[in-house]
């Protein structure tokens, strides 16, 4: 899994990313109404992604793109902007 990989933004894989993040969305939310406390949802999500990138691209590579999350969650890179009221 290289950096290029990470961060490509071909049109049609940022749309097939948007398309599966509303599947997740859409999985999450309906965890949520079925009482699964939300850090147990995420929990899950993290061992399931992470699975299949292992799957796809194997363990070392894995830990290298997991090395850099820190970095990424303090930078912003996970933090959605405030919806106005």
């Amino acid at each position: 899994m290289s950096d290029e990989e990470n961060v490509n933004t071909e049109p049609a894989v940022a749309d097939g990313r948007r398309a599966a993040l509303a599947y997740l969305d859409e999985a999450w939310e309906e965890a949520l109404l079925d009482g699964i406390a939300p850090d147990c949802v995420a929990h899950a999500a993290l061992f399931a992604a992470l699975k299949e990138l292992v799957l796809a691209f194997g363990e070392e590579a894995t830990a290298r793109f997991a090395e850099k999350l820190p970095e990424r969650i303090r930078e912003g890179g996970y933090t959605l902007p405030s919806l106005p009221h």
